[in-house]
């Protein structure tokens, strides 16, 4: 199982969230491209990035940071990033700069023949992102929740090609309070498709769950990282040790 570090951008800022609140934001840093430097030399193998700003703006608003953790890293691990991502002109521009995968989120809701279409166009390089509160999806930022069930919505992208799908527990992000393993692997179990954990991961019984749960291919972390209550480089060798298959004989 792979760890994914996070970067959330905010006014060109390396921030944390605390359940997608803006005005919950606790600033890490002021060189994002430097933060993706440090996770790298840490040991990530993918780096999730997701502007803020464009999220609630709807079109990309932190361009310039994005530019430059890609000149940084972008040769040496996959990047992946969200926020803001409405129409195909977008995408290009995303994938144009190094970016090896996009994340449809709210677009994702309010115009779904947008992932097939992106699937088309851009085969193996589109990821859906499903917030979900209560298990029913949010857009615009985590602003609305809507009348769709993830489970539901994740069913619609099944066949369209696309890459994973990163599931988000909106009441367990940015609160290190345990990440919601259950309802991710059911996800997983239902769609057939890889989906990738978010929200909530605190520590190394955290990384042990996910594990213990073989159908989550990986786990994005955020806040843990940043404040020092779980060790990046310590999770992934131990994800890596817990994911190997067994040697008989």
């Amino acid at each position: 199982m792979l760890l994914i570090p996070a970067i959330d951008l905010k006014n060109g800022q390396c921030v944390r969230l605390k359940q997608g609140l803006m005005e919950q934001a606790t600033v890490f840093s002021d060189s994002p491209a430097e933060t993706a430097v440090h996770w790298q030399q840490q040991g990530a193998r993918r780096l999730h990035l997701v502007d803020l700003d464009g999220a609630f703006a709807g079109k990309p608003q932190n361009a310039e940071a994005v530019a430059a953790i890609l000149a940084a890293v972008a040769d040496k691990m996959p990047v992946q990033l969200g926020g803001g991502i409405r129409d195909l002109h977008t995408i290009e521009r995303y994938l144009a700069l190094g970016l090896h995968d996009v994340i449809i989120g709210t677009a994702a809701v309010n115009n779904p023949a947008l992932v097939a279409e992106a699937c088309r166009e851009f085969p193996g390089r589109i990821i859906v992102g499903i917030d979900a509160k209560d298990g029913m999806v949010a857009i615009d930022g985590w602003a609305v929740v809507t009348r769709h069930r993830a489970a539901d919505l994740a069913k619609r992208f099944a066949d369209d090609g696309v890459n994973a799908v990163i599931y988000t527990d909106i009441g367990r992000d940015g609160m290190m309070s345990g990440v919601n393993v259950a309802a991710t692997a059911a996800l997983a179990q239902s769609t057939g498709m890889p989906v990738i954990a978010s929200g909530g991961l605190s520590g190394l019984d955290d990384v042990r769950a996910l594990c213990a749960a073989s159908c989550i291919h990986g786990a994005i972390t955020g806040r843990a990282i940043y404040e020092g209550s779980l060790d990046f480089a310590q999770a992934q060798r131990l994800a890596d040790e817990l994911s190997a298959p067994a040697v008989s004989g």
